[in-house]
């Protein structure tokens, strides 16, 4: 039976295609090294290695022997085989020195034979025995453990004859073998199983050249030995972002589940604004903003256009300070001049401080601070003179009119607080997405469902901008404030109704309003007109120079508010600078 198996070997050596009974291809010297090699396959699935190797002559100073520690298994993963316990002796036993280095899935090996050349006589072969332990080498197939191993994973010297026995205690169901290139699949001289009583698969090659592999491999009954197969993930975009019905179930409830929530958080914090916009609605239908009994639209009562703009977009903004300081002349804090300039020279005003009237309002706290901070202890300033002074308190300035919003109860929290709380958050999951993603995609092939978090967090990122929640009180402002608003914007048909001697002071008091609206040239001009009415030269408030007429007001007041704008922003470039724009 052992013959017949042998036989059986042989032949298939002959059939296979390109076999080679004797060597495969390849030139090489005439070899002058032979070895064989016992490999103990234990029940745990470990296999301990003999390795003698002979030289019969011209033995080098030092040999080199690879040892395969990982090959491709499938599109996502290497196998991994791992060398421990590796020594190397001469005849009489003693250990001989080595160098292991380690580089694209093979172990070199290479040892010192001077040592082994000085115990040998020079008659005679010097001999080098290795020794070491093999793991990831056994695989579960259903029926079967496999074993499989490359043998001989290549040496820097032709070997004459390779002899390799695989014993694991029980009778082998199959064996097979592949000599050459690491990737051939050329069948090894001979293989045989030992027999019915044997326990033994042995497997012979001829004529090894360097650098060649001799791939063993045998079958047993399953469970024979423990499953070693060990795999390492390969990384790979496609794979690593696969979609599976797993991964996209994941991915659709985390994502439907956090954008869900976030939807019906930014919902609930609109709902009382559009409730009651629709409320005011009703009883304004007729013409917005019209204050009962007197024929005028107005703003809502006690509110300064900074509080407005603060309001309408939840920023305190450069044209929310811009149309402050206009509302301060208004109201006879200070007054504007425009210097004479020539035609082509750059325009310049003077701010010029007044007590405060006595029948004026009193000022809030961002205003006093933006006022202080304007004249700093002068009585007047040009306005090209402003920058420093004003920059050091601009931050004040914007955290007061926030402050505002809550001390008028129209948010329960600062809203710019809110905002980058909702903000820092968004970043703070994306982050996180893209930390988890890449942590699922080196490991896994689940990284798909990282970007939901990604998603996520972008969402929330973008959603802050929503999440300051007015109050009742702050949405019936909001409500009476977009109707003034309105009703500015159609002040053409209305302004009739205002008694003549009343509309430059009215007219004026509504223009910060319409700076914050984005109607400061409409407004200008419906102002201008009032004043010219009058016989006016210039208004209360505002001063020029003696070639200048009130019909040249709204250039003016355009021109001014850009540049205010930009002395403003100049000293804060992070803040909104276009004045007028919302």
């Amino acid at each position: 039976m052992a013959t017949s198996l042998v036989l059986f070997g042989l032949t298939l050596g002959v059939l296979a295609p390109g076999a080679a009974a004797s060597a495969p291809p390849g030139q090489s010297p005439e070899p002058d090294v032979t070895n064989t090699i016992n490999l103990y396959l234990r029940s745990d699935g470990t296999v301990q290695a003999r390795e003698d190797i002979l030289f019969t002559e011209s033995v080098p100073d030092t040999f080199q022997r690879d040892f395969v520690t990982g090959e491709h298994y499938d599109s996502d993963h290497d196998r991994v085989y791992e060398i421990s316990k590796l020594q190397a002796v001469d005849s009489e036993g003693d250990r001989l020195d080595f160098e292991l280095t380690e580089q694209d899935q093979l172990a070199t090996a290479t040892i010192d034979l001077d040592q082994a050349k000085d115990v040998s006589d020079e008659t005679e072969p010097v001999s080098v025995t290795l020794t070491y332990e093999v793991t990831g080498t056994t695989t579960d197939m259903g029926d079967t453990t496999e074993f499989s191993w490359y043998a001989v994973g290549g040496y820097t010297m032709p070997v004459a004859e390779t002899l390799v026995t695989v014993d694991a205690e029980v009778q082998p169901l199959a064996v097979s073998c592949a000599a050459g290139d690491p990737r051939s699949s050329i069948y090894c001289t001979s293989s045989d199983m030992g027999g019915t009583d044997a326990s033994m698969a042995r497997f012979t090659q001829a004529n090894l050249s360097p650098g060649e592999t001799l791939r063993v491999a045998v079958n047993y009954p399953p469970g024979s030995a423990a499953e070693q197969l060990e795999l390492k993930r390969n990384f790979s975009f496609a794979s690593a972002f696969q979609v599976t019905p797993f991964s996209f179930g994941v991915f659709a409830v985390i994502t439907a589940t956090l954008i869900g929530g976030l939807v019906a958080l930014i919902w609930a914090r609109g709902r009382d604004e559009r409730a009651l916009r629709r409320e005011l609605a009703k009883g304004t239908s007729t013409f917005p903003g019209l204050s009962s009994g007197s024929g005028r639209f107005r703003p809502p009562e006690d509110v300064h256009p900074g509080q407005i703009g603060t309001l309408i977009d939840e920023q305190a903004d450069i044209v929310d300070i811009t149309a402050t300081v206009i509302d301060l002349a208004v109201r006879g804090y200070l007054d504007i001049t425009e210097e004479a300039h020539g035609r082509f020279a750059a325009a310049d005003w003077t701010l010029r401080r007044y007590p405060p009237p006595a029948d004026a309002d009193p000022l809030r706290r961002y205003e006093q601070i933006l006022l202080d901070a304007l004249f700093d202890d002068r009585t007047h300033v040009r306005l090209s003179e402003l920058g420093d002074d004003l920059a050091t308190v601009l931050p004040e300035i914007r955290q007061e009119m926030y402050k505002d919003m809550v001390r008028l109860r129209w948010f329960a929290r600062r809203p710019n607080v809110v905002r980058n709380r909702w903000t820092t958050t968004g970043v703070a999951v994306t982050v996180g997405g893209v930390l988890v993603t890449a942590l699922l995609a080196a490991l896994t092939n689940q990284a798909f469902i990282g970007l939901a978090l990604i998603i996520t967090g972008s969402a929330v990122t973008v959603g802050a901008q929503y999440m300051p929640a007015k109050t009742a009180r702050g949405s019936t402002v909001l409500a009476h404030t977009l109707a003034f608003r309105s009703a500015l914007g159609q002040a053409d048909a209305h302004t009739q109704s205002v008694p003549t001697d009343d509309r430059v002071d009215l007219f004026s008091r509504y223009l910060p309003y319409a700076i914050i609206f984005g109607q400061v040239e409409k407004w200008a001009g419906i102002l201008a007109a009032a004043g010219e009415e009058l016989d006016y030269n210039d208004l209360p408030w505002y001063h020029a120079p003696a070639e200048w007429r009130l019909e040249d007001f709204t250039d003016s007041i355009m021109t001014l508010t850009r540049t205010m704008s930009g002395v403003i922003s100049n000293t804060r470039p992070s803040v909104r600078t276009t004045a007028g724009v919302r």
